[in-house]
């Protein structure tokens, strides 16, 4: 078979079979009476085999030692083209994600291409400082696709970066809610925490819903960071966790804090009065936790308080009885 034959065949051109012949990959042996190259079936079939390896990736000197040495292990090169090609997805999709995100911000032109460019680098970049300038900078410049924003405050480690991330990502109002609701049912803790601080940042009735929905979350450091926000905007559904903070020492000045927030409202008060005396008066409570309980009553209007803290002025334990006088004289003092 001549090559034009073969060419239409095997749907490799003439070009570059006369290519492969060059490197000793095809060697038709026979000849025509005109002296054209004349190609066997073993040739073809040879054509067809650097065909497949190709299409796996290999290159052609690698196809050649496939074919032809009898040591070449297959599973090594195999596993090496595995780790490429994941590589190159990994690099592709980089791009692709790159890409998204400028289209997402309509640029007006290439000045603003080159800004969104410059900003998503600084936002990936080793460098604390520029990261927090290109954060702070997002909402001053053109503007950074929210997507961005959300993924740089879900994995940032640097404290100061992280409150100008979210800083930025309150400024863009509730573009980025969908995304950090994911975060929040993200399998990795630290991914958990930096969502919901992300949300509690964000002030729309919107975050706040999400706000009440990680109450329930199964992650406690969500449900207190989500009380805390909570606490400020008013929502006495964050009262039970934050009086629970107290009673656990964890963050309890926030919590005590959040209390006498809530407890601006009349209504909330009285609640919150009466939850933190029926916690006062359970068995297992133990005398740190009472003495805090107690200072906390301190933030609390109202007759239910006053009642109270005059009761535990004369309490067993010293510490909680010593707070409460000293919480009452305050009071009266005013």
């Amino acid at each position: 078979m001549l090559i034009g034959d073969v060419a239409r065949r095997s749907g490799v051109s003439a070009r570059m079979l006369r290519h492969y012949e060059s490197l000793g990959l095809v060697r038709p042996m026979g000849r025509t009476e005109a002296g054209y190259r004349e190609y066997s079936s073993e040739d073809i079939r040879r054509i067809f085999h650097i065909e497949s390896l190709r299409s796996l990736g290999l290159s052609l000197s690698e196809v050649g030692r496939a074919l032809d040495d009898p040591d070449f292990k297959p599973a090594e090169l195999v596993d090496d083209l595995i780790r490429q090609t994941r590589e190159r997805i990994a690099r592709e999709t980089e791009l692709l994600t790159r890409l998204r995100r400028i289209d997402a911000a309509e640029p007006a032109d290439w000045e603003d291409v080159l800004q969104i460019v410059a900003l998503l680098q600084a936002l990936g970049s080793e460098s604390a400082g520029r990261r927090q300038r290109g954060a702070l900078s997002s909402a001053v410049e053109v503007p950074v696709p929210v997507e961005a924003l959300v993924e740089a405050a879900l994995s940032e480690t640097d404290p100061n970066v992280a409150g100008a991330l979210r800083w930025a990502l309150a400024r863009s109002g509730d573009d980025g809610l969908a995304l950090l609701a994911e975060g929040i049912g993200s399998p990795v803790a630290e991914v958990r925490k930096r969502a919901v601080q992300s949300v509690a940042e964000i002030p729309s009735g919107k975050a706040t819903t999400l706000l009440r929905d990680a109450l329930t979350n199964s992650d406690i450091v969500v449900r207190r960071c989500a009380a805390l926000a909570l606490g400020t905007r008013g929502v006495a559904d964050a009262i039970p966790t934050l009086i629970d903070m107290i009673v656990e020492d964890t963050n309890d000045a926030d919590a005590a804090d959040a209390l006498s927030a809530l407890a601006s409202d009349p209504a909330l008060a009285e609640q919150i009065a009466t939850r933190l005396v029926d916690c006062l008066a359970h068995s297992t409570i133990g005398s740190s936790a009472r003495r805090r309980l107690t200072e906390a009553l301190a933030g609390i209007p109202g007759i239910t308080t006053s009642r109270a803290l005059a009761d535990l002025s004369h309490d067993e334990d010293r510490a909680v009885a010593l707070t409460a006088t000293y919480i009452l004289g305050l009071r009266n003092a005013r």
